[in-house]
């Protein structure tokens, strides 16, 4: 159980008990080395045209990221390993740039209860077990080891936003065609294929692999059902897969979710809990 409050953390970070041999699915076609180098590249020397292309096109991804001072959200969370699957609500409370806390409610030993309750600040995630009555310190590191991702406290904030992650102006590749516009970047440990709205520029999937050839870490996350309730684009619906030589697939359905009101939630930690 214990991974299992660790993968909602970013794109769910909190799915504690997951070790599987499947291989990778992706959402859509993988990128590989063979599928970077046949899509239509920028030329060393772009022209004018296409460097004010890619300048407007990543403009105007960043005009739709949300920005925010808190935001809570109850989501109906699912996920699936080779060797399990569950269902579980997650209560999820944020003020930027200071404190994420999530509760997780799910069947536990045949009972609907609150299994975990986690808190993680810039350098520290402190998760309470209440299943068996434990707490554990970590630093945020640990979240790191867990999901094999350099996840930091800002990434983890535009994770459960629906902001785009690992963003950068090394843009090698774009392409369109019909409704969607692809561009391929490439960064000092991902190469990231981000799949545009051609229309509005709306993400609708986001591809990270590995630059080493000796590792095959690969992170898919698709964005859909948008609502726009706040004047803000934000998609409600998403899926997560995770791989390396295991694979974890999240769904997170957001029911409810609020920008900017003042966070009631207060984070307790039993005196008669274990540390741990």
């Amino acid at each position: 159980m214990k991974k299992l409050a660790l993968f909602i953390i970013p794109f769910s970070v909190f799915i504690f008990s997951c070790r599987t041999t499947k291989k990778v699915q992706t959402i859509q076609t993988a990128i590989t080395k063979k599928d970077t180098i046949q899509t239509v590249k920028v030329k060393e020397a772009p022209t004018v045209d296409s460097a004010a292309l890619i300048k407007n096109i990543m403009g105007k991804v960043m005009q739709q990221r949300i920005d925010f001072t808190t935001f809570t959200a109850t989501i109906k969370a699912d996920y699936e390993s080779a060797s399990d699957s569950k269902s579980f609500k997650v209560y999820l409370y944020m003020k930027k740039d200071e404190a994420i806390y999530l509760r997780l409610v799910g069947s536990f030993l045949g009972i609907s209860k609150e299994g975990f309750a986690v808190k993680i600040t810039k350098d520290s995630v402190v998760v309470v077990n209440k299943i068996d009555k434990i707490v554990q310190y970590r630093s945020l590191s640990y979240i790191q080891e867990v999901t094999k991702i350099p996840f930091d406290f800002k990434t983890l904030q535009d994770m459960f936003i629906g902001n785009p992650v690992f963003i950068n102006n090394n843009i090698v590749s774009y392409k369109a065609g019909g409704s969607q516009l692809s561009v391929l970047m490439v960064g000092d440990i991902f190469k990231h294929m981000l799949s545009l709205d051609n229309s509005d520029y709306r993400v609708l999937h986001s591809k990270l692999d590995d630059i080493e050839d000796m590792r095959s870490r690969t992170c898919d996350i698709s964005f859909s059902t948008y609502e726009n309730k706040s004047g803000f684009n934000f998609s409600t619906y998403r899926k997560i897969s995770v791989a390396e030589k295991s694979k974890l697939d999240v769904w997170l359905d957001f029911k409810q979710y609020a920008f900017n009101e003042p966070l009631t939630y207060v984070f307790n930690i039993p005196k008669s809990y274990k540390k741990q």
